[in-house]
């Protein structure tokens, strides 16, 4: 298939993520999250089980925004939590800044006592960083998220979590860092930020300039891969038909 999105190459690269976790419950926030948690399930983690973000776990793969009556079992908002305590979750969150340390703030911008702008809170945040396998999307990489220190910490990073002890690091995990530019680890020099693929149509540099803080690139930094022909036709007809993935991310096709 030709004309492949940025959107697609976004949720290829999601999948990606979930990949190896085998049956683990794949908990994502947003549409282009859930698009690549779903598409993970129908090709390279059958195992991984997933829910319609509400009350249900799914025994099938429906469409984005479609209903499912196929359910498997019940995961209302307070058993959650049951499952963040135990650990067998992998969680892809949003993030307003993430700084070079893998540390991540969605709660707000400025001084914590007086801030500039209220967000969400830190909400699971520090629950989900300290005992889940936790993975970021950013739909637009620019330098206002990409910081070299976050104004508060919401979701904690590997250096932080061990100052503070056992209990924040034994199962803290920060996986994988997917934007509209490229995905990200925490494989650079002292567990910061390093760039593992660039999408189509990007470079390095164009990373760099569009991230606040330094971000370490090896000699040879892959591209990062397009979609298959038999995952284009689930993204495209199976998970998200009505297209939404393109209100998230440009459509711009890849080079």
């Amino acid at each position: 298939m030709s004309d492949v999105t940025r959107a697609e190459i976004c949720a290829a690269a999601i999948a990606d993520a979930f990949a190896d976790d085998g049956e683990i419950f794949g908990s994502p926030m947003g549409l282009l999250p859930t698009l690549g948690v779903r598409l993970a399930k129908l090709t390279s983690n059958p195992d991984l089980v997933i829910s319609d973000g509400e009350s249900r776990f799914l025994a099938e793969v429906p469409a984005l925004g479609a209903g499912s009556d196929a359910v498997e079992g019940w995961i209302p908002f307070r058993k959650v939590f049951d499952v963040v305590a135990y650990g067998k979750r992998h969680v892809m969150m949003g993030a307003t800044q993430i700084d070079r340390y893998g540390n991540q703030n969605i709660s707000a911008i400025g001084d914590f006592a007086q801030p500039k702008r209220q967000l969400l809170g830190s909400r699971g945040a520090p629950g989900n960083t300290a005992n889940n396998r936790t993975s970021y999307w950013v739909p637009k990489h620019a330098t206002r998220v990409f910081v070299e220190r976050v104004d508060i910490v919401s979701g904690i990073g590997p250096k932080l979590a061990e100052q503070a002890g056992p209990a924040a690091a034994r199962y803290n995990d920060i996986h994988r860092i997917v934007s509209n530019l490229a995905v990200l680890d925490l494989g650079g020099p002292d567990r910061t930020l390093r760039l593992r693929s660039v999408h189509p149509g990007v470079t390095v540099d164009d990373v760099r300039a569009a991230s606040g803080c330094e971000i370490h690139a090896d000699d040879d930094v892959p591209e990062t891969r397009t979609p298959t022909d038999a995952e284009l036709t689930l993204i495209r007809e199976v998970i998200d038909p009505k297209n939404l993935r393109d209100r998230e991310v440009k459509p711009e096709a890849a080079r």
